[in-house]
């Protein structure tokens, strides 16, 4: 995870964001939301960070939507990574999804 917000950082990622997942998916451990500036600032935090993940001998990590750039997923086994132009993040809006409170046993929607 060090490696994840050192690169996110080194790189003037904005809003970063660590959502702890376990319990609530299967998908992974840990979630982190990052924003970059323009479709050239989110490809350098990806290339960046999978070069970091790469490095630090975490293996290669998956990677979609870096032909457009405009919402790039790293999925790296137990850290999903999401980088998003502004508006992008605005629109989809995951923090709100995944930070919802753990609800009881029982509970009926």
């Amino acid at each position: 995870m060090n490696t994840v917000l050192t690169s996110l950082d080194d790189s003037k990622a904005e809003d970063i964001l660590s959502i702890d997942i376990q319990g609530k998916s299967s998908l992974g451990d840990f979630m982190v939301i990052a924003s970059g500036r323009s479709h050239r600032h989110v490809a350098a935090i990806a290339e960046h960070l999978k070069q970091a993940l790469k490095d630090n001998g975490l293996g290669v990590a998956r990677v979609e939507g870096d032909g457009s750039a405009d919402w790039i997923l790293i999925d790296q086994g137990d850290i999903i990574i999401h980088i998003f132009r502004p508006e992008v993040r605005e629109f989809y809006n995951l923090e709100k999804m995944w930070q919802l409170p753990d609800l009881e046993d029982g509970t009926v929607h």
